[in-house]
């Protein structure tokens, strides 16, 4: 479905519910087009047995990343 931006603005309620029931909105702007309204979908969150995350889950050197950070940083302050 096609709405101009003027139709957001006024029918806005009306727009939801048409996202609501699966379909997709295509806001225009003078004519072209310049966003798009889809349901939202949750993502799962994922759940990991291991604490260790991002560059440090392949660390075999550090087994608890929290008390390491927070030991480097004990001594600034």
């Amino acid at each position: 479905m096609k709405a101009t931006a003027k139709d957001l603005r006024f029918n806005s309620k009306g727009l939801l519910d048409t996202v609501h029931r699966g379909e997709e909105v295509v806001i225009t702007f003078r004519g072209k087009p310049c966003a798009k309204l889809i349901p939202y979908a949750e993502k799962n969150k994922q759940n990991t047995t291991n604490e260790l995350f991002g560059i440090w889950k392949d660390n075999d050197m550090i087994q608890n990343v929290d008390e390491y950070v927070r030991g480097l940083r004990k001594g600034r302050f």
